[in-house]
């Protein structure tokens, strides 16, 4: 398995746990998929920030 895809199940895992904790704490359900949306939309920004390959050097 990739890196980039064990930071995104980690990433979905997160997020999962923070949307359950926000809907036991009675946050509105629009705010809820909105941040859900948010988090998910960083982490994949992370994963590719982290795990992509550097350009090899120009001679």
């Amino acid at each position: 398995m990739s890196s980039f895809a064990l930071y995104l199940i980690g990433m979905v895992i997160v997020i999962g746990g923070l949307a359950y904790a926000a809907y036991l704490l009675h946050a509105p359900t629009q705010w809820i998929g909105i941040g859900v949306v948010v988090l998910l939309g960083a982490g994949i920004i992370g994963a590719v920030k982290h795990t992509r390959r550097r350009d090899p050097p120009e001679s």
